[in-house]
């Protein structure tokens, strides 16, 4: 049998006649299935020869208590790469791009963009937002928490909001928080995080700074890292039910580990890091998803990296059965992420 380049226009229509047909009734399927179904009245002795063929290359296997095929892992990422480029309506972007508009925040922008993905492919959607260190900084406030604790927050202009309460281990009041938070507004306010720290640092070294009361409280908050803030990733997962709905091919056991690894963000930031860290632009397809763990072998992945224009980057990716309908999904994962980028 020739190689995944070299199948003849015959093999190639006849293996994605029974990709379609397997996606659509989730059966096995017979030679007879697709004879119907061409127009050149191909036989199905002739088309059963050709299926035989693509069982001997791995394309096709056969259930032991079935007369029909069902495609491989490999007859699927075969189909992927046969599939045209299909777009959706302009009309339907423009709509995404108002929804997603109304977000008021990096974090709400990322499951909204979840919530769409799920919606539009009927499958499992992950949203990811890697925050980038060069996040500028919109204003801090102090707050008295009485005796030597401060609340720290810090606002970045995405809006997002960093909290944290440190202990000074020395009384301070809340006019001498406004004081200090009124300074590193005013001269830090529009730096980004890491030329924020920077030029703290810079005016701390000053040597008038030490006969200054307000700049030694500042260097202190400054050792508590205020404006080090926990960049922590934002994910968010939805669709779990729709695979639980399907019937899967699949163990109870390996759906179980699908489930655990859905609830787990380190567990997923691990996915998205192993099936897009080297996927620079386009969409990607993995198809079988064995080589990040046997459990998952039954599942296929489709995603794309959208890097914002500050810097931060979201990654959007669908997970679903090996007979997802692959043509919608990869569509949605791309007509999303130009909503996204937009």
């Amino acid at each position: 049998m020739k190689q995944t380049s070299e199948l003849s226009t015959r093999s190639l229509e006849i293996l994605q006649a029974i990709v379609r047909e397997y996606i659509s009734t989730g059966e096995p399927v017979a030679s007879r299935a697709i004879s119907r179904a061409r127009r050149d009245n191909l036989s199905a002795a002739t088309i059963r020869n050709v299926m035989a063929d693509l069982v001997d290359a791995g394309y096709l296997e056969q259930p032991h208590t079935s007369a029909g095929r069902v495609p491989t892992a490999k007859a699927f990422q075969r189909y992927v790469q046969s599939l045209a480029p299909r777009n959706f309506p302009a009309t339907e972007l423009d709509r995404l791009r108002t929804q997603l508009s109304g977000s008021t925040s990096t974090a709400e922008r990322t499951e909204q963009t979840c919530h769409i993905l799920t919606g539009m492919t009927r499958n499992v959607g992950i949203a990811a937002a890697i925050p980038s260190f060069s996040a500028t900084l919109d204003c801090v406030e102090l707050v008295s928490l009485g005796e030597s604790r401060v609340l720290i927050v810090v606002v970045t202009e995405d809006q997002a909001v960093h909290n944290k309460v440190v202990n000074l281990g020395e009384p301070i009041s809340q006019d001498e928080l406004n004081s200090i938070r009124n300074y590193v507004n005013h001269h830090l306010s529009g730096l980004s995080l890491l030329h924020a720290r920077a030029e703290l640092e810079r005016r701390l070294a000053d040597d008038s700074a030490v006969y200054d009361r307000l700049l030694t409280r500042l260097s202190l908050f400054h050792r508590m890292g205020m404006l080090t803030i926990d960049l922590d990733p934002e994910v968010f997962t939805e669709g779990a039910s729709h695979l639980v709905a399907l019937e899967l091919h699949v163990t109870r056991e390996k759906l179980k580990h699908l489930l655990e690894t859905l609830e787990e963000k380190s567990r997923l930031l691990r996915l998205l890091d192993l099936f897009l860290a080297s996927s620079q632009e386009g969409i990607a397809v993995q198809v079988g998803l064995h080589e990040i763990h046997s459990a998952l072998s039954d599942f296929s992945l489709i995603g794309t990296n959208v890097r914002l224009a500050d810097g931060s980057l979201t990654r959007l990716a669908v997970l679903g059965p090996l007979r997802m309908n692959y043509e919608r999904v990869i569509a949605s994962v791309r007509h999303v992420s130009q909503a996204v980028v937009s």
